[in-house]
């Protein structure tokens, strides 16, 4: 699940200058280090941790490697890494060099269907302030509007 919190903002340019905006802002995201995906592999399988933190490391020479050498890295149902360079417009052919036409190259994760899945069912919540009735004030302690029309079940509005 990532929370939101609800953040204000002023616009300083444009049609809306001066105008507050509201919008979402995740509070916090739980990461997974590397021994806990580690110690998941372990579970899961009959490897040892050795095994799997030599294998993570193979993993990450073999796609440095090859990404040195401009391939594209398949990596099964994960999906894949590939290599873009932007170019930059030029005014005639004898510019485009290089130096002045090639920006740095960018690497470009693109997930498979089932890391795609995984993304788009993750649950996603608002935070609210309750408003407190006494004395007009919000408090800390909150509702959660998970975005599915108040049902809870976690749906993805997007």
């Amino acid at each position: 699940m990532i929370d939101f919190e609800i953040k204000t903002r002023t616009i300083t340019i444009g049609d809306r200058k001066g105008q507050t905006v509201y919008y979402a802002y995740p509070k916090m995201q739980q990461k997974m280090t590397n021994k806990m995906v580690i110690d998941r592999i372990v579970r899961e399988t009959s490897l040892s941790a050795g095994d799997v933190r030599n294998a993570l490391t193979s993993l990450s020479s073999v796609v440095n490697d090859a990404l040195a050498m401009g391939m594209s890295v398949d990596l099964a149902d994960l999906g894949s890494l590939r290599l873009t360079v932007p170019s930059k417009m030029m005014d005639s052919a004898e510019e485009v060099t290089v130096e002045k036409a090639l920006k740095t190259p960018k690497i470009v994760f693109t997930p498979k269907a089932a890391m795609k899945q995984a993304a788009n069912s993750v649950e996603l919540s608002i935070d609210r302030p309750k408003a407190n009735s006494e004395s007009g004030d919000t408090s800390d302690s909150g509702s959660t509007d998970t975005g599915d029309g108040g049902s809870g079940t976690g749906g993805n509005p997007l």
